[in-house]
């Protein structure tokens, strides 16, 4: 069992940065992936990063809306994972999700931008830029 508590969220202007946080506690953490995603109300939950647990430092995925924008990374020792959310949008607006999945490599390069991947999943963080 893992438990996820993601922090950081706010209300910003458009242009300005973010950092969200995830703290897991629980099992092992760097034995899992990890991924964030997003969810506007009425709308479907969506991808927007992903690390995988590889000991040679996790290799990052990101949907084409937020890649050069965003950047996901993990402290292992910490048992968190960030989102640096920079040049923030007002479509950027969502209530931010980090999740965790058990898989192997393999099968996690082939599913990270699936929900139903991930096993546990935190409780959200709202994200609000303005224009």
């Amino acid at each position: 069992q893992v438990q996820l508590v993601e922090s950081g969220g706010g209300l910003v202007q458009a242009g300005d940065s973010l950092r969200l946080s995830c703290a897991a506690s629980g099992r092992t953490f760097s034995a899992y992936n990890m991924g964030w995603f997003r969810q506007v109300l009425g709308k479907e939950r969506e991808f927007v990063a992903a690390i995988n647990w590889s000991s040679s430092g996790g290799r990052t995925y990101y949907a084409d809306s937020v890649k050069g924008r965003f950047t996901i990374s993990r402290d292992n020792a910490k048992s968190t994972v960030y989102l640096q959310m920079n040049g923030l949008k007002p479509e950027d607006t969502a209530v931010y999700y980090c999740a965790a999945d058990r898989s192997g490599l393999y099968a996690f390069e082939r599913n990270y931008e699936r929900n139903n991947e991930y096993d546990y999943w935190g409780q959200g963080t709202q994200v609000t830029v303005s224009s």
